[in-house]
């Protein structure tokens, strides 16, 4: 009963995971649909008295190879528009006889498929154990075919390296040029580099700008994806503002303003470096 009820609560999710993968327009959204689905039939698998698969489904699949998918996905960035884009003539079509050839041989397999009258279970299928019937299966019964696929997946390997590499058509500069570039054709103030965030600062933090020799906070050493996120803390807020102490203390000359002032009553004397 716990079974039959497993099965028509995941097999929908599954199945909604299937068509979110195939009708996504994102392909962030199909990797995470691919997960969905993945887990759906780990769950299968646990169902079946198969831990080993459903473990591994999860743990490999789904918790390595799709997240791994998904962090590339989100890094690189892939374009909608330049998705549709055919970069190899023909690949529609041999895509199309791909999918026919599979579903004929799924047809087949199916058609010709005989149960048995009485299911047989864990212990009979694989009195050894759960682990043992597997590697049985594939080094056994089955390892000709476990070295065509592998092979066959050392081969897209190689093949998505050879696609994807690109010939350097220019010099590529190394650190003194870059280093030459920098004091002949930038900026003065910018010649020695900006500092980073949280530099002479109160808090050691990407979204805490950085304070120049004179006090002043700098807005260049905050990312500017943090910026455009509007996730960066304003500068205004580490910018010194004195105080009509302070000006009557400078007009009287007694003593000097300090030059690295934050703009905050309890620190007065130019922050902490982080």
């Amino acid at each position: 009963m716990g079974e039959a009820a497993l099965f028509w609560i995941m097999a929908p999710v599954a199945v909604f995971g299937a068509l979110g993968l195939v009708f996504s327009r994102k392909a962030v959204h199909g990797a995470l649909c691919l997960a969905l689905t993945m887990i759906s039939l780990a769950l299968f698998y646990i169902a079946q008295e198969a831990p080993f698969l459903g473990v591994v489904q999860i743990v490999v699949y789904t918790g390595a190879i799709m997240m791994l998918f998904l962090f590339v996905i989100m890094l690189v960035g892939v374009d909608s528009s330049d998705s549709r884009v055919e970069t190899i003539r023909g690949q529609r079509f041999a895509a199309g006889l791909a999918v026919a050839g599979v579903v004929l041989l799924l047809a087949g397999v199916t058609v010709r498929a005989t149960l048995p009258e009485e299911p047989a279970g864990l212990a009979q299928a694989s009195p050894d154990g759960n682990v043992a019937g597997i590697a049985d299966a594939i080094f056994g019964t089955y390892v000709w075919a476990f070295e065509v696929v592998a092979a066959l997946l050392i081969t897209a390997a190689v093949g998505a390296m050879t696609l994807t590499h690109r010939e350097r058509l220019t010099h590529r500069p190394t650190q003194k040029e870059l280093s030459i570039k920098r004091f002949s054709e930038g900026p003065p103030g910018e010649a020695a580099g900006l500092p980073v965030p949280g530099v002479y600062a109160r808090h050691n933090a990407v979204d805490t700008p950085a304070l120049l020799p004179d006090g002043t906070p700098s807005e260049a050493s905050i990312n500017r994806v943090l910026v455009a996120r509007g996730a960066a803390r304003s500068t205004e807020e580490f910018r010194h503002h004195p105080t009509p102490a302070d000006v009557e203390a400078a007009a009287q000359g007694d003593v000097d303003e300090p030059a690295g002032e934050l703009g905050t009553d309890d620190d007065a004397s130019g922050g902490e470096r982080a």
